[in-house]
């Protein structure tokens, strides 16, 4: 690769911001590295994008800063093409609120640029830049940069790793399940049931309103004929793959039984699933429906959680919620006639790899992702 010599300007710009980073680094390692890509993207996107660098210039100055820094990571071609998208894509949505003005000279200051972005506003969010930005990795949002393309998925996502500590193919997973447009949208009473409004808003994030139970195989349970699927066979595929399930539930689940019994006033009932939620501090109790959504359902729910108000749940717990799970739902109904229930509730519906399109199917990691995923640890 020739003319090296006449990027040895950039090369030293960016050799400089580099270690004075590295001194940041045992303060707040990912936001200084953060900032550091950020600043070094805005220097690359500006002598790029304008012109005063020539063809072949990344390369170069990425084998140079190789040879001066031996040992260093992250700073190929690639990835400095990676820094420059992080770069162009996010001062956008800053509108110009950030000072790159000395990004195209020889003066990259990562701590400025660092300081400026912790005040910005992004947009549909209640506070400035979310402080969960600076706690996910680089290659975390260079992934949600390529799969999410509007800000406010992208802010969804970002807050969904740092809170869920989601793996980068946990991540990929999530946009390709779309997560974003079924979280939160749930059918439910939870604002009118929960006491403090900040619980009900929490509860409400917590839920989605499909989910996509993909472990489950129909044939492989021996079931004959498919009006043989029944609430009891689709509770023994969960419990079969209770990780998986809890995986597609949410990482704040901890599974407490199926078939939980409650002994209330000589009266025998069952749950088919119950859940200890840790960041609501609640029971959840799930009820597995084979058919469409029926009215009927949310008054035996609504039973089984004033057994577990007043039996089960401890002192320090908030009261239980309920969710019927069930293979349609007219979400508006739903929403309508569960406000008549005093007790929190919401209706979702659930889908089996024998209902996926196969579009759908090829979009989601193969099986023997998911089992490497959950090597890793319980859920």
């Amino acid at each position: 690769m020739g003319g090296l010599s006449q990027y040895n300007d950039a090369v030293q710009a960016i050799k400089l911001a580099i270690l004075r980073s590295q001194y940041q680094a045992a303060k707040s390692t990912n936001a200084t590295q953060l900032a550091l890509y950020y600043a070094v993207g805005g220097f690359v996107s500006r002598n790029t994008r304008e012109g005063m660098w020539g063809t072949g210039a990344i390369d170069a100055i990425s084998e140079q800063l190789q040879k001066e820094l031996p040992g260093l990571r992250g700073f190929s071609a690639r990835n400095l093409k990676y820094m420059r998208t992080f770069f162009e894509e996010w001062s956008t949505v800053f509108n110009g609120s950030v000072d790159v003005s000395a990004l195209a000279s020889a003066e990259i200051e990562p701590d400025l640029l660092l300081r400026q972005i912790r005040h910005l506003q992004v947009p549909n969010c209640s506070t400035p830049v979310p402080e969960e930005f600076f706690c996910i990795g680089f290659t975390h949002h260079r992934t949600i940069l390529e799969m999410a393309k509007t800000i406010e998925e992208r802010v969804y996502y970002i807050k969904l790793c740092a809170v869920e500590h989601h793996s980068v193919d946990a991540l990929k997973a999530a946009i390709r399940k779309n997560d974003y447009q079924h979280r939160g949208k749930i059918a439910n009473n939870f604002l009118d049931t929960i006491p403090t409004h900040a619980q009900a808003l929490r509860a409400i994030s917590v839920f989605k309103d499909e989910y996509l139970l993909d472990f489950i195989n129909v044939e492989e349970l021996g079931v004959r004929d498919e009006i043989d699927v029944d609430e009891r066979v689709l509770e023994q595929g969960i419990v079969h793959n209770i990780k998986n399930f809890i995986m597609e539930f949410g990482h704040d689940f901890a599974f407490v039984g199926n078939q939980y019994h409650l002994d209330a006033f000589g009266e025998d009932q069952y749950i088919d699933l119950l859940f200890f939620n840790r960041g609501l501090n609640c029971l959840v109790a799930v009820e597995l429906k084979s058919g469409p959504f029926k009215t009927s359902y949310l008054g035996q729910l609504s039973g089984y959680l004033s057994i577990l108000d007043g039996f089960v749940k401890k002192e320090h717990e908030e009261n239980a919620i309920g969710i019927v799970l069930c293979k349609d739902v007219n979400k508006a109904f739903a929403d309508f006639v569960v406000r008549d229930y005093e007790n929190p509730m919401g209706v979702a519906t659930y889908k089996t790899s024998k209902d996926m399109s196969e579009e759908l199917l090829r979009a989601l990691p193969p099986i023997e992702e998911l089992e490497s995923l959950l090597e890793g640890g319980d859920a």
